[in-house]
């Protein structure tokens, strides 16, 4: 696994500072504002510069490329479909499709799609118009960071993510202890929970186990949610054992 750079190495320019971190979080991460344009031709657009793209894919990948897939006019556009390639920090080759349209440009006042009025140097700039575009647009799929979702007004937060797969703690793994005597589970369900756990579970699975529990608990011994509470249950099983 190579090192990702961290949220604020990109946003700095820096890249020598990079650290472990999770790719689908550092990819989902609300890009820098700096990076954000105003589209000039349609209002409320915004987009990031293809140069920004293009550094952040060297910045977080390294080694990418970009596969020309298909060029074909479609009504009075230049329609380019591309395969951008990028190496995995897992070291893994991947890629994602990506589409992008320009219009040929026509004489001024002239039909957009009558083709006698085309100007002499409009496919030489639509089609590589296109293609950025197409670039751009491979490149937002792989996250936020890259523009995912400046345009849309809901979006999923990736945050979750950080916690999401976190082990359980030692203090979750006492408790659970605490209440495998205090629980009215019969030993088919316990032991099965057992299994589990000696295979590790995340905080998250760790919780369902002891909500489960709890909720099967003996009422006749001590509360167990606080502290103070824990500790009048070891004397309770002290006085019990005497």
């Amino acid at each position: 696994m190579e090192k990702l750079p961290a949220l604020k190495d990109l946003y700095n320019g820096s890249v020598a500072l990079a650290k472990e971190n999770d790719l689908n979080i550092l990819l989902n991460q609300e890009p820098n504002k700096k990076w954000i344009r105003a589209h000039p031709m349609a209002s409320g657009v915004k987009y990031i510069p293809i140069e920004v793209v293009e550094y952040l894919l060297t910045s977080i990948f390294i080694h990418w490329s970009v596969e020309v897939k298909e060029i074909q006019v479609i009504a009075n556009s230049s329609v380019v479909t591309v395969r951008l390639h990028y190496r995995h920090p897992n070291g893994e080759m991947r890629w994602q499709d990506g589409v992008g349209a320009c219009p040929i440009q026509t004489a001024k006042d002239a039909p957009a799609t009558d083709f006698t009025q085309v100007r002499s140097d409009a496919v030489m700039k639509s089609v590589p118009a296109a293609e950025s575009y197409a670039i751009k647009d491979a490149a937002e799929k792989l996250g936020k960071l890259f523009g995912k979702d400046l345009n849309r007004k809901d979006a999923f937060g990736y945050t979750a993510l950080q916690n999401k797969f976190d082990m359980a703690t030692p203090e979750q793994m006492n408790y659970i202890d605490l209440l495998r005597n205090k629980t009215t589970l019969d030993e088919s369900q316990l032991m099965a929970m057992e299994n589990e756990m000696a295979d590790g579970v995340t905080s998250e699975r760790a919780a369902v186990i002891i909500n489960l529990m709890e909720m099967n608990r003996d009422n006749t011994t001590p509360d167990l949610s606080t502290q103070g509470s824990i500790n009048n249950t070891l004397n309770f099983k002290i006085d019990n054992d005497d």
